[in-house]
């Protein structure tokens, strides 16, 4: 591990605390991006406040069980989406699922294609790389101030989650790209047509704002993470112009689709890690 995050957390209810604390250490957790804030897949949700050392987290987090599984899921940009993505506190919302002790983490995501003629609306892309644009605008590391520490980043996802999502896909026959490079950029504003163009002729997939910092934090904290996005607009080529409306638009037509995959996937995450994911920091201590 690379760390220890101590949970201190209150319930929403307090009469369900012993209840909660039956379901810990968490499984599995789940952040809701664009369009997807309904945690319907948990049994018996509870919702409780995460105290964390880094301030504030999006929203609480609502606990319960999945197919069976221990599972947490938390709104990224709040539940009534009022946090910009260059705003969030990456730092706190990890480290909260971290004291939670979840070790996976499912982080779907609306985001747009930068290739038109291959990837298309609605399609899902299980990325293997990341292209960060954000310039070190946002806190994406937890050794601040104590041990020097390197990352091992040059695969950014889980691979075993990353098969498990291609699969799962694959069985509920939804067309699937089952590698691809997530450009992220700062935001809130879209990227202007120069940007668009120079990303398209890399040959790199999506185009998003949230997966850099989450996959960074979570490999520091030890926890597998993979990145399903489902494009929703074609960014900027030719005549194409990006509105946050139409985002919205595609991601609820498509929303069903998206809670149907992530939630199938639960089934077939394996018990134990068969990734080194969850120790790769023990060799970036110094």
């Amino acid at each position: 591990m690379a760390f220890e995050a101590k949970l201190e957390f209150v319930p929403v209810d307090r009469t369900q605390k012993e209840e909660i604390e039956s379901l810990l250490p968490i499984e599995i957790g789940m952040f809701g991006g664009s369009g997807n804030y309904d945690p319907t897949v948990i049994e018996n949700p509870m919702e409780i406040k995460v105290f964390t050392p880094y301030g504030e987290t999006s929203d609480n987090y609502i606990v319960g069980k999945a197919k069976g599984r221990s599972f947490v899921f938390l709104a990224r940009h709040g539940r009534d989406h009022t946090i910009p993505p260059h705003a969030i506190n990456y730092q706190a919302n990890i480290w909260g699922l971290k004291a939670l002790g979840v070790r996976r983490i499912i982080s779907p995501a609306a985001c747009g294609s930068l290739q038109p003629d291959k990837v298309k609306l609605g399609e899902f892309v299980i990325a293997d790389s990341i292209f960060d644009r954000t310039f070190g605008r946002r806190k994406d590391t937890f050794f601040e101030g104590g041990p020097i520490a390197h990352l091992p980043f040059a695969e950014p996802f889980c691979p075993e989650l990353r098969k498990v999502a291609v699969d799962t896909a694959g069985k509920l026959k939804y067309k699937i790209h089952d590698k691809g490079t997530y450009v992220c950029i700062n935001g809130p504003r879209f990227s202007t047509r120069a940007e668009s163009m120079f990303f398209h002729n890399q040959g790199w997939e999506v185009i998003g704002m949230t997966a850099y910092p989450e996959a960074a934090l979570a490999m520091e904290a030890g926890i597998c993470f993979v990145n399903v996005s489902m494009p929703t607009d074609y960014d900027v080529h030719g005549e194409e112009v990006v509105t946050h409306e139409a985002v919205l638009k595609t991601m609820a037509d498509n929303v069903d689709r998206v809670r149907k995959l992530t939630f199938e996937m639960i089934d077939n995450i394996p018990k134990d890690a068969g990734c080194d994911c969850q120790t790769k920091m023990k060799g970036g201590l110094f």
